[in-house]
């Protein structure tokens, strides 16, 4: 795990933190102020709390055992009555408790002796935006995208796709299905791809947006590198959302289809979406990756057949 990465996910981790507790402080000088009661339950609870740690560094036998446990009970009693009362005020129950981000962890990153999910999760998300920052992921969205430079039976078919990319952005979530965008250069692939990784990212889920020779060229460079790092695959497989560009136009070589293959199955077996853009068609394809490929593609994934003329040639002849 590269270590900016997971100093900035501490960091982050930490203020969520602080947040948590400066707004349960601000819960309970409120409740105090209109709710007398409580606040004399909670001195209790801190009396009777300091007078159990007194007891646990002190004391030992049976009969520090049997103290223990009935300030133990004494704490829910009193609790429960705190909840009642916040209840019967109009407040939630649980108004008074530590609301942190990551319950399991409570914000620390550790669940255990092991890294809670939040913070992997977290690493990842933050290791996407780097790998993000030389894409074009600002330039397209889905308002720019103009369906008069397809016609007739185009035209339909295009209205089509763009309905179902926009309705797929929107309703985004970790069990949406993978697609296969497909089609002649030009035709709006790359722009549609775009827009719905623009849309995905503002639901705050992670996404990897490349081509797919930048993406086999670094996990290439990893695998054969001296420390046989797994970085890059670990990202491509984690990610919330894999957009990979462009795919047949990487060099062909055993090591990249193979790698095609295990990004898509892994996904798939997964659970996890991804959208491919490819000039391909299913021939092509078929030709050019192992038969698997084409088979959990078309099985698996709604496959866009992009329809038309190249819409960079229809801009270029009508600015001349």
């Amino acid at each position: 795990m590269d270590s900016s990465i997971f100093d900035k996910a501490q960091s982050i981790l930490t203020n969520r933190r602080m947040k948590a507790v400066s707004e349960n402080e601000q819960r309970i000088s409120e409740v105090n102020k209109k709710i007398p009661q409580i606040r004399e339950i909670n001195e209790v609870l801190f009396n009777t709390g300091k007078e159990l740690i007194s007891i646990i560094s002190n004391g030992k036998g049976t009969d520090v055992t049997d103290k223990i446990e009935q300030l133990k009970q004494y704490n829910l009693g009193a609790q429960a009555m705190s909840r009642k009362i916040l209840a019967e005020n109009g407040y939630p129950e649980d108004y008074l408790d530590m609301h942190y981000t990551c319950p399991k962890c409570s914000d620390t990153g550790y669940n255990g002796n092991n890294f809670c999910d939040c913070l992997k999760s977290l690493c990842g998300k933050l290791a996407a935006d780097e790998l993000n920052k030389t894409s074009q992921l600002s330039l397209s969205d889905f308002e720019s995208f103009s369906l008069s430079y397809y016609s007739g039976e185009n035209y339909i078919a295009m209205k089509k796709i763009f309905e179902y990319t926009m309705q797929y952005a929107s309703t985004f979530s970790q069990n949406s299905k993978s697609i296969l965008m497909f089609g002649q250069t030009g035709l709006g692939k790359t722009h549609l791809s775009l827009a719905i990784a623009n849309k995905v990212l503002e639901k705050g889920y992670s996404v990897i947006y490349d081509s797919a020779i930048n993406i086999l060229r670094n996990i290439e460079k990893e695998h054969f590198s001296y420390e046989h790092s797994s970085e890059m695959v670990d990202l491509v497989m984690n990610t919330d959302l894999l957009i990979l560009d462009d795919m047949g136009t990487e060099y062909e070589s055993q090591f990249y289809n193979a790698t095609i293959y295990n990004i898509i199955n892994t996904r798939l077996n997964c659970g996890k979406p991804s959208i491919i853009s490819t000039n391909l068609d299913f021939a092509g394809i078929a030709r050019r990756y192992d038969k698997r490929v084409v088979s959990r593609i078309v099985s698996m994934y709604s496959c866009l057949e992009f329809k038309g003329e190249d819409v960079r040639l229809q801009i270029r002849k009508n600015n001349i």
